[in-house]
């Protein structure tokens, strides 16, 4: 189970110590100025407005709720600069491995290339995914992020799929 992930945990970055932990209802304004101050996010609709804050709690509740899922903030002097959601996901693909799926990465633009999200990364292909025994983590990125694209593969990550999406309603 990702509960069993021991945090907080401290990361070096080039700015200096990150500290990593997991999320709580506590941190959810800060979660929001991050989807906000993204602005692929913010063009398809992560812009909280008035009246939002209850469905972005019971989401955020949902989460922290789940054992396979953990929402991750990390922090820099007791700031949160950014954020991601790991998902423990069986399967019986590749001999019936667990994969770790890391979804809404986003550090705050002030920090990028500050080796937080490095860091952050690291510490998921290093000590997270051995932890809940997974065999790949995966992520999906959107097409427009270029320099995320060059990010990932700079890691070792492989762009090996190409991902789909239905609009539920449309």
């Amino acid at each position: 189970m990702i509960a069993q992930l021991q945090l907080p945990r401290s990361l070096e970055s080039r700015i200096g110590p990150v500290t990593i932990r997991r999320a709580d209802a506590g941190d959810l304004e800060a979660i929001l100025a991050l989807m906000h101050d993204d602005p692929i996010s913010a063009a398809r609709g992560d812009r909280p407005e008035p009246g939002d804050e209850a469905g972005y709690a019971i989401a955020l509740a949902a989460i922290v709720d789940d054992t396979r899922n953990e929402l991750i903030v990390a922090e820099v002097s007791g700031e949160v600069v950014a954020t991601m959601q790991l998902t423990s996901i069986p399967g019986l693909s590749r001999r019936g491995s667990t994969r770790l799926l890391v979804e809404a990465v986003r550090v705050a633009s002030k920090l990028r290339s500050s080796g937080v999200g490095s860091a952050m990364m690291r510490w998921v292909t290093d000590v997270a995914a051995p932890a809940v025994e997974a065999s790949i983590v995966q992520l999906t990125s959107d097409a427009a992020r270029s320099d995320a694209h060059r990010f990932y593969l700079r890691l070792g990550f492989v762009d090996s799929h190409v991902g789909f999406k239905y609009q539920v309603g449309s």
